[in-house]
């Protein structure tokens, strides 16, 4: 199948671009001239399809040529190479995670079993810390890491570290937030201190440059060190810049224990300063004293929505 390395989508978000890619393929598919006796590489017959588009599953066989599905339909008569007979069986397009850790393991080991075993095809990575920027003061740290597995790290820029995943291969699809954290460990290190006037606007050029290289926003973790020593204004400018190349504000917040209503106010704060659109990463209510409280949590969010701003969340299983 194709090896892609997804860049940024100027507008839209990543979700929203692939259903649409999806439904297109489908659409294209069915429609396409059939001869009575068609030849297919692959033939998946009598399989329940579920294409993406958030309608129900039909029953269709998928005709495939090289690295293209190129028919969908009643294939009665077919001849292919191989042929998989997918009854009780649901078929459908490579699942989406997103939010995964596989942008260094891709360069250890690049046949990426643990995704496609599990039927995914795309990961979105970079929760607060991101494979880009790199300079002396974000790679000592990983030092360690990278004698363990032999790893170099060639690149400073986003496009720099695709270049080199696309010059090694991939089999999933690879996109990436830029990591406020990582930003500011590339200008600042570990210091927890608020960054001078010219420190930030470092910072903002780093955030700037990754977008151009096809980030899709910026993202924190603000749970974890150096993440958590960012002051929310700070993390506002940085998600303007975001903003101007149409990115989102990704958040691990600051608490899902006793202080998430004020976390979740920070993440909702800086999306209405920057101009962003919110999302807020695994969301959950931590520790049982706060057990029953999700109704809370999703009214507060509901009311963002009611508002105006876009601010949506994810959950992990």
């Amino acid at each position: 199948m194709s090896k892609l390395i997804f860049r940024l989508p100027k507008s839209g978000t990543l979700l929203a671009s692939l259903a649409v890619a999806i439904c297109l393929v489908i659409a294209m598919s069915r429609v396409s001239g059939q001869s009575s006796n068609p030849s297919f590489d692959l033939l998946i017959k009598n399989g329940h399809i579920l294409d993406g588009s958030g309608g129900p599953w039909f029953a269709a066989d998928i005709g495939v040529k090289g690295d293209r599905i190129v028919a969908i339909g009643k294939l009665e008569g077919a001849q292919a190479t191989k042929v998989i007979d997918a009854t009780g069986r649901i078929v459908s397009p490579g699942f989406i995670d997103t939010l995964g850790q596989s942008e260094y393991p891709l360069l250890i080991d690049n046949r990426g079993i643990s995704k496609l075993a599990q039927g995914i095809t795309t990961e979105i990575t970079g929760e607060g810390a991101s494979i880009a920027p790199h300079n002396e003061k974000t790679i000592t740290p990983l030092k360690p890491f990278l004698d363990q597995y032999k790893l170099t790290i060639d690149w400073t820029t986003l496009d720099g570290y695709f270049q080199r995943l696309e010059k090694q291969g991939t089999p999933i699809n690879i996109g990436t937030y830029v990591g406020a954290a990582q930003v500011r460990e590339a200008v600042i290190g570990d210091d927890n201190r608020t960054p001078t006037p010219e420190e930030l606007e470092r910072m903002k050029q780093l955030v700037a440059q990754a977008m151009q290289d096809g980030a899709f926003g910026i993202s924190t973790a603000l749970i974890y060190p150096p993440g958590h020593y960012a002051k929310t204004e700070e993390l506002i400018e940085l998600a303007k810049v975001a903003a101007q190349y149409g990115g989102i504000y990704a958040s691990h917040m600051r608490s899902e224990g006793t202080s998430e209503m004020a976390a979740i106010d920070e993440a909702i704060r800086i999306g209405r300063e920057a101009g962003v659109p919110v999302e807020i990463f695994h969301l959950k209510v931590s520790g049982k004293p706060r057990w029953g409280s999700m109704t809370q949590v999703v009214e507060k969010i509901q009311k963002a929505r009611d508002e105006g701003l876009d601010v949506r969340a994810s959950q992990y299983p």
